[in-house]
């Protein structure tokens, strides 16, 4: 081939080979420039009628014109039979050679990241899906700019095709091919949307990131498996600098179910850019995005200037975990009886309001619901206990989308007037399968609300929040009774409580 004339494109040398066929570097004699000439390998294109329909689908993919997107000039046809797409030349390094050796610098990896969701938002806006992201289709150029290759093409070439054309299994059942970068839908013979390229920039992320893939088995069927069913291992487990903000975005990336992840690829760059300034990543309604970014970037660029933030530096406090640039979510999710009485089992719903209002003061975290709590326990069939394994752990957290869960349970110790109960809360994350603190606490039933107070400031220290300011302390005991003899009919007093008679529903009767 080399030598030769495909059209008035003059082959000049080989430059690399794929699943799509191989690359050569060309002279257009027309232009007078340099451009990359895929020819793809035969029976790509079946017929004359598919041929129509790629030469249409590539003037389509020619219009497609952003700065980290190779441009498609040309596709045509030899006399010979030969097919061929003429792309534009990018001269520099592939990302699968960049990162062959060691992990890139996370300031690299967010940059070349956010990059790469530019590229690829570019494309979904005209409905454009790659398909077959992966470092050998991601290229760097001399000025350091990110270049995503063959956009598109995967769907242009037989798309019942796709996990043949990607597995490439060797003789002895390991992968060459592109099958690590497959999202699980994609594995089920489901359609491939925007989501699906998301999930490709999570695997590149977390290599990029961490040098291996997400999914690394090496036998096909076992890597099948595992990006089927299996979780991803936290990355920061395989490169410590990664910050707690990149993980949760390679993670929020990779979750197995699409309604789980970034719904489009703007999402996932904007909170790459949100690293970049340490603001913090914040669940917001699609209609009020636009308003909450230009605020937090205006915010984000005064905090950074007047305390000198450097969002790469983080502390971790003793006994609890990092502190991250994200507002995490937690779920409270009630509280095991232990003492098994009926008088006292109104404690458990009680208990876990008041955490969840405790641990919402100051906006730190999001908190979910009671209403969604109690509906997705009903729903996944939770046991009554004080603890959940890792598997049930990651069904909660598909069910309600939290980082953190926090349970246990509490035992009625008699005490000064028999009113007294131990409080032991278990915080686990959803995300790692395990019980990373355990808060323990008591006091009196007719103080429930201190204790509250008091359990929810230790897990906000176990989770790196710290302290919040006085008025917003105040603003969430607004927002709940003042004490646990609210839920009591009225006129029942604190030395009479237990023969009050049953509490009322709570909360319902304290909050409307």
């Amino acid at each position: 081939m080399i030598g030769k004339s495909l059209g008035h494109y003059n082959v000049l040398q080989r430059i690399g080979a794929g699943g799509m066929g191989v690359v050569y570097l060309a002279r257009d004699e027309r232009l007078q420039r340099e451009v990359a000439v895929k020819v793809l390998p035969s029976g790509t294109v079946a017929d004359e009628a598919a041929r129509k329909r790629f030469r249409r689908e590539a003037l389509t993919l020619s219009r497609l014109n952003h700065p980290n997107v190779a441009t498609i000039f040309d596709f045509n046809t030899t006399e010979d039979g030969t097919d061929y797409l003429v792309t534009e030349y990018i001269a520099g390094i592939g990302l699968d050679q960049k990162i062959a050796k060691a992990a890139l610098p996370i300031r690299e990896v967010i940059s070349l990241g956010s990059q790469l969701a530019q590229g690829l938002s570019a494309a979904h806006a005209q409905s454009i899906v790659h398909r077959d992201l992966k470092p050998a289709n991601v290229r760097i150029n001399t000025d350091g700019r990110l270049k995503v290759l063959d956009f598109g093409l995967a769907m242009l070439v037989q798309p019942e095709a796709d996990l043949a054309r990607t597995m490439s299994l060797t003789s002895s059942q390991q992968i060459t091919g592109t099958l690590p970068y497959m999202a699980p839908e994609q594995l089920r013979g489901d359609s491939a949307d925007a989501r699906t390229d998301v999930w490709a920039v999570g695997v590149v992320l977390y290599e990029m990131a961490t040098v291996l893939r997400p999914f690394s088995q090496r036998n096909g069927p076992m890597l099948i498996n595992s990006i089927l069913n299996e979780p991803p291992a936290p990355p920061s487990k395989l490169n410590p600098k990664i910050p707690p903000g990149l993980e949760y975005i390679i993670l929020k990336s990779l979750e197995k179910d699409p309604a789980l992840r970034y719904q489009t690829s703007r999402e996932l760059g904007a909170d790459l850019d949100r690293l970049t300034t340490g603001e913090s990543l914040v669940a917001i309604a699609p209609q009020r995005e636009s308003q909450f970014l230009l605020i937090a970037s205006l915010l984000g660029v005064l905090l950074a200037a007047a305390v000198g933030i450097n969002f790469f530096t983080h502390r971790t406090p003793k006994g609890g975990t990092a502190a991250s640039n994200i507002r995490r979510s937690v779920a409270v999710l009630g509280f095991k009886n232990l003492s098994g009485r009926s008088d006292t089992a109104w404690v458990s719903t009680a208990l876990a309001e008041m955490l969840t209002t405790e641990l919402a003061a100051g906006e730190k975290l999001l908190t979910i619901s009671g209403e969604n709590v109690a509906r997705a326990k009903s729903d996944l069939a939770l046991p009554e206990t004080d603890t959940l394994a890792p598997d049930t752990l990651i069904r909660v957290r598909r069910s309600l989308g939290s980082d953190y869960v926090v349970m246990g349970a509490y035992l009625d110790v008699g005490g000064s007037g028999g009113d007294q109960i131990r409080v032991d809360l278990r915080l686990q994350d959803a995300i790692a399968g395990q019980t990373i603190a355990v808060v323990s606490d008591k006091g009196n039933l007719n103080e429930l609300d201190e204790l509250a107070t008091r359990a929810g400031a230790k897990l906000r220290s176990k989770l790196g929040i710290g302290d919040v300011a006085a008025s917003e302390e105040q603003a969430a005991h607004a927002r709940r009774p003042a004490n646990g003899r609210t839920c009591k009919p009225p006129g029942c007093t604190p030395s009479a409580w237990k023969s009050c008679g049953p509490p009322m529903r709570w909360p319902r009767e304290i909050y409307f």
